[in-house]
């Protein structure tokens, strides 16, 4: 069999109510994507057989397959089995085998057998069972001829420990049996251009190339631009996909050239900057030293949440005062005096200073206003206004220091969240600057 539509129905009221975060339907879903089974729609319902089977209704009437999760319990609540099967029009027998493995399990667990566990073992007569090893209650497939065309019902326990495992073991080759193509993705991590101006320079890819297909999506402060191909087998599919972006950006071949998104790229299925930035200098064989302030150490800590920090990062300093910067990363007096702590000057001394402090490769610098209130500073005498996010972001290797103001927009948030913002920006934007300085040495 092969389907050419699908859809994931999740049961449960924890769902509803956000008790419990719903990893069954990205699981499931990355796994049909895998298979080449396209997934077009995605539902929750609660623990009510009337809602369910309006729903399961609506499913049957737009797609071939419907994998529902969750509700396959033996308390008088687990209906999806029931509510499944009566739309489908089967009617739910004793499957010796299954009842055998229930009972063993829990004698094995030292746990007294309860009539209603009998409920888990009900199926149709000509289900395909899928045996959980994982938990007591069994999976199974049910097909039949419906008023819509013939439908399968796929049904999975709701608990991930059991639904992971068997869909892996038992489901996947079930449906791979009947699957003719595969589906496969990567990501393009982009930092400093935003998700519409992303979709402007994309648009003829986007509308025009139906395989593979180009996709921005928005990020806190980033983009990530997804490629994803149909094809035969997976290595198909990859080489569509490393074509487009060669074309696009021009970072999935050696040596590293520009394309059209070229000055915005931080990696290819990379999770973070921080993480594009601690390979690109461990490939290098290079090093990197930070002196901040408004961020507060916060760079050098994405940089350790990274595995393999400990072979790049030199050192860092969080000079959050006048006195720290000159005393630590040598900021000259005359410099904070005449132009004052919030200034690109600053900046530069800081990248510069923290780079041969420790010496490092790479250094950066950050200063500015995070919190959400404008800052009055005097520079040579006179009183200025500096517009609160304001941050002035240097990166420095050998004599050359490059520095960036970028202006982000705290006031609509209060309190510490403006702060957060503001920091987790311009740590992102100086993680940036840094792997950009790295891939030019």
């Amino acid at each position: 069999m092969y389907f050419s539509s699908s859809e994931i129905l999740s049961v449960g009221t924890e769902l509803l109510l956000g008790d419990i975060v719903n990893t069954d339907a990205a699981y499931l879903a990355r796994a049909l994507a895998v298979l080449g089974i396209p997934c077009y729609h995605q539902s929750v319902v609660g623990d009510n057989p009337a809602r369910l089977r309006a729903v399961l209704s609506d499913a049957l009437a737009r797609s071939e397959l419907v994998i529902l999760t969750g509700g396959l319990g033996p308390t008088c609540d687990d209906l999806t089995k029931e509510t499944a099967a009566a739309l489908m029009g089967k009617t739910l027998t004793l499957h010796a085998p299954s009842y055998d493995r229930i009972r063993t399990l829990l004698e094995k667990r030292g746990l007294p057998e309860t009539e209603n566990q009998k409920k888990q073992a009900m199926l149709p007569e000509d289900a395909v069972v899928f045996e959980n090893d994982w938990g007591t209650a069994p999976g199974f497939a049910m097909t039949a001829d419906t008023e819509f065309g013939q439908r399968t019902v796929i049904l999975l326990p709701g608990p991930p420990r059991e639904l992971e495992p068997m869909f892996d073991v038992r489901v996947r080759p079930y449906l791979a049996s009947g699957s003719e193509e595969t589906i496969w993705s990567m990501n393009i991590g982009l930092w400093g251009i935003g998700e519409a101006a992303v979709e402007q320079v994309l648009r003829r890819y986007m509308t025009e190339s139906a395989n593979p297909t180009a996709a921005p999506y928005c990020g806190e402060g980033d983009v990530r631009l997804r490629l994803t191909a149909r094809g035969r087998s997976e290595e198909e599919c990859r080489a569509m996909c490393r074509s487009l972006a060669e074309e696009l950006c021009a970072v999935s071949c050696e040596p590293y050239k520009p394309g059209i998104l070229s000055d915005y790229v931080f990696g290819i299925d990379c999770t973070s900057l921080s993480e594009a930035l601690v390979g690109m200098l461990r490939e290098k064989h290079l090093t990197v030293s930070a002196a901040e302030s408004c961020t507060g150490g916060y760079i050098a800590k994405r940089i350790t949440d990274t595995p393999g920090a400990s072979e790049v990062l030199s050192g860092s300093f969080v000079t959050y005062s006048e006195q720290a910067k000159q005393a630590l990363v040598g900021v000259r007096a005359e410099t904070l005096a005449e132009y004052s702590v919030y200034s690109e000057q600053v900046a530069a001394e800081m990248a510069r200073g923290c780079r041969e402090a420790v010496g490092a490769d790479i250094g950066i610098g950050v200063t500015g206003v995070a919190g959400a209130e404008d800052a009055v500073v005097l520079r040579a005498g006179e009183a200025h206004t500096v517009s609160a996010g304001t941050v002035f972001v240097a990166c420095a290797v050998g004599n050359d220091v490059r520095v960036e103001r970028i202006v982000l927009a705290p006031g609509r948030r209060a309190g510490t969240e403006a702060r957060e913002y503001v920091r987790a920006r311009a740590s992102q934007q100086a993680l940036f600057m840094a792997l950009c300085a790295a891939r030019a040495l």
